[in-house]
């Protein structure tokens, strides 16, 4: 008699198996069926639907992904409400090695920063990211070289930032971050589109900024001696170089300088791309 049952339940399971084939996922039980209908859960499936899947180039360095991710999700609840939050993919290169990378680039040789640049790019793009933001300020120097290789839109940071200035009204604006993003014409050049004049620290001051930068921030390391070091250098640059606010173009740097630090309107390059992202990620293009 119990042969018989587990036969007729094994015939059973033979004869539905095709249809749950078909969605690769069981059948909901009546339980698990019963709130699909209720406003909440219509709600909440109509904003899934409209919230793109961000893709992060995260690790470079960590301490400032994290805030990426926070950051973004904090938006994403305040916009929507209750439980929200931003469906995001990350994909966090490892920085020791990448590290090695970047003093290559500065010898002139860009070939694997650029390799394990698109490599991210790709990886996000297969796993379902609608569109990139490099969580960096030095590395939206490979944005344009990223975007040719992925059919997705990325997102460049210096461009965010600009718009973000120029509704400020603030015309001449100081510049601080690595000394590639400070030095380089890639970031002065998106600046540049907004009508902006761009002023950055002199020589010395680059180079201590850019120690703080990669032996302290990047380990997360928030000293008050380099807080005082860089709020002279903004203080400075205000007096002599007429600078009306200030870009924090390393996306490390808002961890060490906050708004009430110095006298000028600071620009959180973090807090700017994140914000970005969350208006893209919600647009319904």
């Amino acid at each position: 008699m119990h042969t018989s049952l587990i036969n007729a339940a094994l015939l059973c399971l033979l004869l539905t198996g095709s249809a749950w084939g078909e969605s690769s996922a069981l059948p909901l039980s009546a339980a698990d069926t019963a709130g699909q209908g209720s406003p909440a859960a219509e709600e909440a499936g109509a904003a899934q639907r409209r919230i793109k899947t961000i893709g992060i180039i995260g690790g470079v360095s960590w301490v400032s992904s994290l805030e990426y991710y926070r950051l973004m999700n904090e938006q994403v609840r305040d916009r929507l409400g209750g439980l929200h939050s931003a469906p995001i993919l990350m994909y966090s290169i490892e920085f020791g090695d990448f590290s090695k990378q970047e003093r290559l680039a500065a010898q002139g040789d860009w070939r694997p920063l650029k390799a394990t640049m698109i490599d991210a790019a790709k990886r996000l793009e297969q796993g379902g990211a609608d569109f990139i933001v490099i969580a960096s300020n030095t590395m939206n120097s490979t944005a344009e070289l990223i975007a040719e290789h992925v059919a997705i839109p990325v997102l460049h940071i210096a461009d965010a930032t600009g718009r973000k200035v120029k509704a400020s009204g603030i015309k001449t604006v100081a510049l601080l971050g690595t000394k590639h993003t400070m030095e380089a014409d890639f970031y002065r050049d998106h600046l540049d589109r907004f009508g902006l004049k761009v002023v950055v620290p002199n020589a010395a001051e680059r180079d201590q900024i850019n120690t703080v930068i990669f032996d302290e921030l990047c380990t997360a390391q928030f000293k008050d001696e380099s807080r005082q070091a860089f709020v002279r250098i903004i203080e400075r640059m205000v007096r002599e170089d007429g600078a009306e606010g200030v870009i924090l173009g390393c996306t490390e740097i808002p961890l060490l300088i906050k708004q009430d630090n110095v006298s000028v309107p600071v620009f959180d390059t973090t807090a700017i791309h994140a914000e970005a992202a969350v208006d893209y990620a919600l647009t319904s293009h």
